[in-house]
């Protein structure tokens, strides 16, 4: 019998968009680190080739040095990364019902990206409905966004489908399979909105294990003996099982809570919290009780979540932002915040380590401010650097207006971030 489902569109060809070529060495002048010291570092090839005290590199006439960029008063640090993005829906909280056409979703997507990107994101992972209403059409328009975006930054794409088990659940396994099929590179789902939260699971982790793809679940995780089933399936699956958001673990008593992290941490699976604000695929807001996991043992990322939606009309997609609100909220410090949104989040991706130091990817983020606190606080002008070529620039000049007297006085103690342009 001929198959008579309709079938996928085929998948383009792999490099329709500008095709990265590597960059010329560029040279960051007079960076500071979370350490203390002043820097420069030099990229090529993609990668920081070397990090000496400022002014040495410039000097060092075994190298071209070629472009180089004044640091001077940022701070230096790995880019972050954006695990958990929804571009089929993003910006399109005033628009009404949001549009499924292709043209729509790819125009949102990749002004989205674009937007975090600005925030300092080099990678993004974007959820993406298939099935029902999207069909596999919201599918095809991000990863058309994926490769205009090539050498901007690096957008990989999460299928999501509604149903997965039963007679109505028969198509979307169908368009699941058919969405790996087209290019996308991470099974996911909600496994919460489907009657068999159980069977769901088995059927994305079935297709996971049949392509070699990660897993990228949606839960609100307020069941802990249903998260507990979820863990032991995942245990051990490579190349990866990502759950979020997660908040429901808040809400759980403690001892309860404090067993299911046990559990997460001994099936590897991380969790992806999403301190600005819930996404469309879970019922509840909150943040995941992110200490508790972290003692726990679990990898905790940070995500963005909704990006201006009808989840959260005013969400910005800035990771700065989550870091800094799992500090001010949370208990973090500075650093165990910011690693949520870069180091953890990179490895959640399963992409290589970014230090501040030769041989690592060259996947940076300076921040006008004198230290990390300060970054999250006030860290409004940036310089993004992807792939070691600077991406993005923003800058943000404040300035005052007074008197002669009073701007004598004040003038030595503005902030940085008032005094002059990135």
């Amino acid at each position: 019998m001929p198959d008579s489902r309709p079938q996928p569109p085929p998948r383009p060809p792999s490099s329709p968009g500008p095709v990265p070529v590597d960059p010329a060495p560029l040279l960051l002048c007079g960076a500071r680190l979370t350490d203390g010291r002043t820097v420069d570092v030099r990229l090529g090839g993609g990668r920081i080739e070397a990090v000496g005290t400022a002014g040495s590199l410039a000097a060092d006439g075994t190298r071209a040095c070629g472009t180089q960029v004044d640091l001077t008063g940022y701070l230096l640090l790995p880019a972050p990364a954006e695990p958990h993005a929804h571009a089929d829906t993003a910006l399109s909280a005033d628009d009404g019902p949001v549009s499924y056409d292709p043209r729509d979703v790819q125009r949102r997507a990749t002004e989205a990206a674009l937007l975090q990107l600005g925030h300092g994101a080099t990678a993004l992972r974007a959820h993406v409905r298939v099935g029902d209403v999207a069909g596999l059409g919201a599918l095809t328009a991000v990863l058309r966004a994926e490769r205009s975006l090539r050498g901007l930054a690096e957008l990989t794409t999460v299928a999501v489908p509604r149903l997965l088990t039963g007679v109505a659940g028969a198509d979307g396994l169908a368009v699941l399979r058919d969405a790996v099929k087209m290019g996308a590179s991470v099974v996911g789902g909600c496994p919460d909105l489907d009657p068999d939260p159980t069977g769901y699971v088995e059927a994305v982790l079935e297709v996971a294990s049949e392509h070699g793809c990660p897993v990228d679940l949606h839960t609100d995780a307020a069941d802990p003996a249903r998260l507990a089933r979820f863990a032991a399936m995942a245990g051990g699956l490579r190349p990866g099982v990502a759950l979020g958001p997660c908040g429901g673990l808040a809400r759980l008593p403690a001892e309860s809570a404090a067993r299911t992290a046990d559990r997460l941490a001994a099936a590897g699976v991380t969790v992806v919290c999403l301190p600005q604000g819930g996404c469309g695929t879970v019922d509840h807001r909150g943040t995941a009780p992110v200490r508790l996991l972290r003692s726990a043992g679990v990898r905790v990322a940070a995500g963005s979540g909704a990006l201006r939606d009808v989840s959260n009309p005013v969400g910005r997609g800035d990771p700065l932002e989550a870091a800094y609100l799992l500090a001010s909220r949370h208990g973090l410090s500075a650093e165990d915040a910011y690693a949520a949104v870069s180091a953890s989040a990179r490895a959640s991706l399963g992409l290589p380590e970014v230090r501040v130091e030769a041989g690592f990817p060259a996947e940076l983020l300076a921040v006008r401010g004198d230290g990390l606190s300060g970054a999250l606080s006030l860290g409004y002008s940036r310089i993004v650097v992807h792939g070691g070529r600077v991406v993005a620039r923003t800058s943000a000049v404040r300035e005052y207006r007074g008197s002669a007297a009073l701007s004598a006085e004040v003038e030595p103690g503005l902030p940085r971030q008032g005094r002059g342009s990135a």
